[in-house]
């Protein structure tokens, strides 16, 4: 086995981290404090092709690999978490869905612009009474001549205030229970469509979250992504790899969260020694150190394995359960570390602490991806 990366993978690394420590971490807990979009970071990053990471460049993508995307998203999430699921939800859940199951015609004007960095997407399936429940979709769809009518709404949209168009699940045909499902790329302007509540957040305050609201909303026919039906599929392809994403930001959460306590054990003094001559925080710094590396081997595998065509449902379920849950435990660890300064906002980790929890519960709750894990192991 080669765990070593290619020059080409640290370049990307290296230039993403100088940009992010830069550029992004010095903004972080301003635009957290303000729950403020990070539109300017957006901005830069486009430039730097980071918004369409996987995507070929024929249809405007960087065409890097997966592997270098997640060395891209580490550095961005561990300078803001907020700005790294921003920059999650544009190349997995909306560029990634739309490169692989679009007709060119829907690559040309609902992927280019996007990859690019010009446009924002947005992914849009959860509904506020289905919860982890994906196939009880309530929003429906009727075939209207050469539109689709849309009814209903979804919540918890990231990007959903900002969002130029999104990918969205609706309800074609009710008697096929998920086999009824259909997807559809649905812009801001139709007619019928609107954003709802905007959602105050505990953690990831600078990321934008938002109800859809779906009152007659106008989809024009050739906006169909897939076939009439193949919806459920879709979005189970697509969260596999949203999760290798999710993963990701957890895992610069936890790096931050890390970094930023082994600094402070260095500098903190008590009883006369810096507190990490202590054996108790020793401990907890050998523990993030160790949970960190096992949470990157787990991702990279699983992009490793996205990148040669294998299935890699199973192995992405792994690594986000494990980098989620680590990051809740490095995050709180690294409050304990700074001890009562670790609670007040004079310093990061409580806002690593609080952007960590989201990562246990979007794109599959912690119980929905031991689901996962259980039913591969099952049936070998």
């Amino acid at each position: 086995m080669n765990f070593a990366l290619t020059e080409d993978q640290k370049a990307i690394g290296d230039m993403v981290r100088q940009f992010a420590q830069k550029e992004i971490a010095p903004k972080a807990a301003g635009l957290d404090a303000r729950s403020e979009f990070p539109s300017e970071n957006i901005k830069k990053m486009a430039e730097l092709g980071l918004m369409g990471m996987m995507i070929p460049t024929e249809w405007g993508g960087a065409g890097f690999d997966t592997i270098s995307y997640c060395l891209a998203l580490e550095e961005i999430s561990a300078a803001c978490a907020s700005t790294g699921v921003t920059m999650s939800v544009n190349n997995s859940l909306y560029c990634g869905p739309i490169l692989k199951f679009g007709t060119p015609g829907q690559k040309e004007k609902y992927l280019r612009s996007f990859a690019q960095g010009k446009k924002l997407g947005a992914y849009a399936l959860s509904e506020p009474g289905t919860g982890s429940d994906a196939a009880n979709q309530q929003t429906t769809a009727k075939k209207t001549g050469a539109k689709y009518i849309l009814n209903g709404r979804k919540n918890f949209i990231t990007n959903g205030p900002h969002a130029d168009a999104m990918v969205l699940y609706a309800m074609t045909d009710k008697e096929k229970r998920h086999k009824g499902i259909s997807c559809f790329i649905v812009e801001k302007g139709f007619p019928g469509f609107s954003i709802g509540k905007i959602e105050k957040k505990l953690g990831i305050c600078a990321s934008s979250t938002s109800e859809v609201v779906l009152d007659n909303c106008e989809v024009p026919v050739e906006n169909i992504l897939g076939q009439e039906g193949a919806g459920f599929s879709i979005a189970m392809a697509t969260l596999d790899s949203g999760r290798i994403g999710i993963g990701t930001q957890a895992l610069g959460i936890s790096r931050a969260a890390y970094e930023a306590a082994l600094a402070y054990s260095k500098q903190r003094e008590a009883f006369g020694q810096a507190i990490s001559q202590f054996q108790a925080i020793q401990h907890y710094l050998a523990d993030m150190a160790l949970k960190i590396d096992a949470s990157r081997l787990l991702i990279h595998r699983a992009a490793w394995m996205r990148d040669q065509g294998m299935p890699f449902s199973k192995e992405a379920a792994m690594a986000k359960l494990h980098a989620s849950e680590a990051a809740m435990w490095i995050t709180t660890k690294a409050i304990q570390v700074f001890g009562g300064y670790g609670y007040i906002k004079d310093y990061p980790v409580e806002r690593h602490f609080r952007d960590a929890k989201i990562t246990e519960l979007y794109e599959g709750t912690s119980e929905i991806q031991r689901l996962v894990i259980a039913r591969s192991i099952l049936k070998n």
